[in-house]
This record gives structure tokens, sequence and C-alpha cells, in this order.
């Protein structure tokens, strides 16, 4: 259950999720034609070891992302994990500073290719830094890495700049997995700090969720407690939005598109889940967001 000034790790509460991100990437990368590959993922999740590993090795049959939801949310990760690196592909002409917001295990500062003089900045909680730093130690990135050990509760833009981000040069941002892990008034904050650090030219990359019916979203958070565990999905996010991404950085000179979900996976060859499985009522909340700052 979430709480006002939560922490975590990479197996705990809101860190877990990274995690199971991370497998879905890793099963994605396993497939004869996968979307996306990201070598790391396999990485991480073999460093964690147990279920992680097995399920890596087909060794855990009920493991949930080998359900009907798992396959679905493998795929979605796959098509998440494309678009978003198309966008940093996009972006990089020009742009040389890079922000992953809660980066959790995101691997791009190893696997993307990177201009000359790039910095990517990575913001998330000290352990789950930690870990990663741990993890890839043998590895190396293709661009100089920043960690920024912050919660993105607090002071979030000061610690950036405290780090070496300068707000006089355009830069390139990512919001992946994580509006729906903060309440609406620090949704506002996050896209508030976004906008007053990113000079014109500058690029944001957000995915975001329309909030379910409050009722049923309820109903879901009793039927995770009722089941004994309350550090489950439902138990984790807020059903809240502040205001449609696209929308909010329209209203300030920024160039926004969004692409619904459904849409993005027909795109590239993934089915859509049925409206009325879980992973249906899922993935038409979900909208990819792209925006550039005139």
């Amino acid at each position: 259950m979430r709480t006002d000034n939560d922490s975590w790790d990479i197996t705990t509460s809101v860190g877990s999720t990274a995690l199971f991100v991370a497998a879905a990437r890793a099963l994605e990368a396993q497939k004869p034609d996968p979307v996306a590959v990201d070598p790391f993922a396999e990485v991480f999740c073999r460093a964690v070891g147990g279920e992680w590993a097995e399920l890596l090795d087909g060794r855990a049959p009920e493991h949930a992302l080998r359900t009907e939801f798992g396959v679905d949310f493998v795929n979605f990760q796959g098509v998440r994990t494309k678009y978003f690196d198309s966008y940093f592909r996009a972006a990089e002409a020009g742009i040389g500073q890079i922000v992953l917001l809660a980066a959790g295990l995101d691997s791009r500062a190893y696997r993307l290719d990177w201009a000359d003089g790039t910095v990517v900045f990575e913001l998330d909680q000290p352990q789950v830094l930690e870990f990663k730093q741990q993890t890839l130690a043998g590895h190396t990135p293709r661009a100089a890495r920043r960690e920024v050990a912050v919660d993105l509760r607090d002071d979030w833009p000061q610690a950036l700049r405290d780090n070496g981000f300068d707000p006089a040069k355009p830069s390139a941002w990512i919001a992946e997995g994580l509006l729906i892990y903060l309440p609406a008034g620090a949704q506002r904050q996050l896209f508030t700090g976004i906008d007053s650090l990113a000079a014109p030219g500058s690029r944001a990359a957000v995915e975001e969720a329309s909030p379910m019916d409050a009722a049923a979203f309820e109903a879901k958070r009793e039927e995770e407690r009722a089941a004994g565990d309350e550090n489950t999905f439902f138990n984790l996010v807020y059903n809240e939005q502040h205001e449609a991404a696209a929308q909010w950085f329209g209203a300030r000179g920024w160039r926004a598109e969004a692409t619904p979900l459904p849409d993005w996976l027909r795109a590239n060859g993934r089915p859509v889940p049925a409206e009325d499985s879980e992973a249906g009522a899922m993935t038409s909340t979900i909208s990819l967001v792209s925006a550039i700052k005139a």
C-alpha cells in the first residue's frame, strides 16, 4: 500500500514493477520476430535470479507473464520500447541532454547510439540506481551517465541542476511507465518541471493512462487485498490524471501528438487484446505522447 513518503528497492513496491517490465522486454527479445530488443533486460532479471531467471528459462509456467494477460503485456512492452527508442533516435540531432524520469531499469544509456558529448541523466530512488550500477558494472555506457538519486515527489528540478543539467540547452525527456505511480498533483509538478527546464527545441515523451471507473478501480484494489497482497498493481498505482499530456503541453507552446496504444500495436503487427479482457481494459486507456517545444 502506498504512503506519501514511501521508498523501495528493485524487488519491492514500485521498484518490483520495473523488474516485471524488464522481464517482459526480455521475453519479447526471445521471440523470433521481436519488435524491440533490449539485451540488458535479461541481465537485470538474471542478476535478481529466482523466479525471474526461471521465467526466462521456461521453468515458471505459473508466472503472471505466462498467462493470457502476460502474453498481451509482453506485446505491449515490446511496442512501447520501440516507440520510445524511435523517439530518442529522432530527437538526437542537436540535443545533448537526455533525462530519464524514474529511470528504473531503462538501459538506453548503454544500448542506443548517442552523439559524442551526450549526457544521460537518470533520476530514481537511490536503491534502484544502486542496483543498476552494480549489475551493469562490467558494461560501458555509450554516453556520459549521471545518476540523480531523488524522489520525483520532491524538488527533482533542483537536484537535476545540481548534477550539471543546463536549462539553456535543448534536452529530451522521457516519462515511461511513470505517471500512474504519481498522484495528480505530482503529475502536474512533473509536467511543470519539464516545461520550466526545457529550452526551445527540446522534446518530451510521455506514457499516460486515463483513469478507470472509480468503483471498478476500488473493487480491483479490494480483490488484491483479499488475496493477501497489498503490493500488487492496483494497490501501487493512483487512479488519477492531472490533464492529458498532449493538451497540457500543447497549451504551453509545445507541438504534441498522442498515439493510442491500440493504434501502435496494430502499426507494429501485434494484436490488440479483446476489450472485455484484463489486458484489453488496460490497453484502451493508454496513449504514447511525444512533443517538441517551439
